[in-house]
């Protein structure tokens, strides 16, 4: 008797499941496929390379396999697709700016290189997407190419080098502390701060060296960057390059100083990360309002497994 009530009960929840997941189809979301205005125009080898990897994400031409339409799964399929073109539309891309487009490029490149993208689940269910390594040197060399290296004359070097030394003195005797739209202020004692990485973007000829306050340097040693403590700062200070033909590189004029600081409380919808950026020698603040903070932070969504902070050294034990 008892046997027959639990078996009872088992095929009812199964009815009920049963029920409620044929309900949930009525209850569809399905992806829109806008029109294609405005197509990326590249090379054959590079478009095709990405309409196998990118395209049913990141364009208006997201192609769909029936498991892909059963609800619950097509509702985040939707939700993932909407990001995704939020960040870049290879549908819309020639109405990006040349040097959005350079940006957009290279972000491409470096999350194929980190292993981000594409992401692991859509290769495991689309195996025909996955990337060869022909395919991401296919890549590196297109982004390289919309991108040649202009070389500088005796004149550009010495003006940019005078302008290094210039810079320097500036920052760490500022009086007037810019402010960012969001309300993060620029930070001059960041030079006593330690250095944590060094990186550099061929896209754009540009070299960066990353500080981090000794709460980050800590949080990065000890592995607790998931999250990073309150009071973790880190600051990117971007120079363009010096390229000459003879091989050598340079740090040449300046460029940018970057900010990211960790407030919990005053962040809460960007996991507390706070962003500003500060632009030529006048450091003037980047962005017209507060939202560019949550612009910054999309961006950062994807070095999630790393506190959202992307140049952190690869070896913990390489801070003293």
């Amino acid at each position: 008797m008892t046997a027959n009530i639990k078996l009872r009960k088992v095929w009812i929840i199964a009815a009920i499941l049963i029920v409620v997941a044929i309900s949930i189809q009525f209850v569809q979301q399905p992806v829109q496929n806008a029109p294609v205005t405005n197509p990326m125009k590249a090379p054959e080898e590079v478009t095709q390379i990405f309409r196998k990897a990118c395209y049913d994400c990141h364009s208006n031409e997201t192609r769909l396999n029936w498991y892909d339409k059963v609800a619950p799964v097509s509702w985040l399929i939707k939700k993932d697709v909407e990001v995704a073109r939020s960040r870049f539309n290879f549908s819309t891309w020639d109405t990006l700016s040349i040097a959005n487009q350079q940006v957009r490029l290279w972000e491409i490149v470096n999350m194929v290189l980190t292993g981000k993208m594409p992401l692991g689940t859509y290769d495991a269910l689309h195996p025909g997407a996955r990337l060869t390594s022909h395919d991401v040197d296919v890549l590196k060399k297109y982004v390289v190419s919309v991108s040649p290296t202009k070389y500088h004359d005796t004149v550009q070097i010495k003006k940019a080098q005078q302008e290094y030394e210039h810079f320097k003195p500036q920052t760490a005797a500022a009086k007037n502390i810019p402010v960012a739209p969001n309300g993060v202020k620029f930070i001059p004692d960041y030079k006593n701060w330690q250095v944590i990485s060094t990186t550099s973007r061929f896209d754009n000829h540009t070299m960066r060296v990353i500080y981090g306050n000794d709460i980050m340097v800590k949080a990065i040693k000890s592995g607790h960057i998931k999250p990073f403590p309150n009071g973790a700062a880190i600051v990117k200070v971007v120079w363009n390059i010096i390229e000459e033909q003879n091989g050598e590189v340079n740090p040449g004029s300046f460029n940018n100083i970057q900010i990211m600081t960790k407030e919990d409380k005053r962040f809460p919808d960007t996991k507390g990360w706070s962003f500003a950026k500060f632009n030529g020698i006048d450091l003037k603040p980047y962005g017209d309002s507060p939202l560019f903070n949550t612009t910054c932070f999309n961006c950062h969504k994807i070095a999630s497994e790393t506190g959202y902070v992307f140049s952190i050294p690869l070896e913990n034990k390489d801070l003293q």
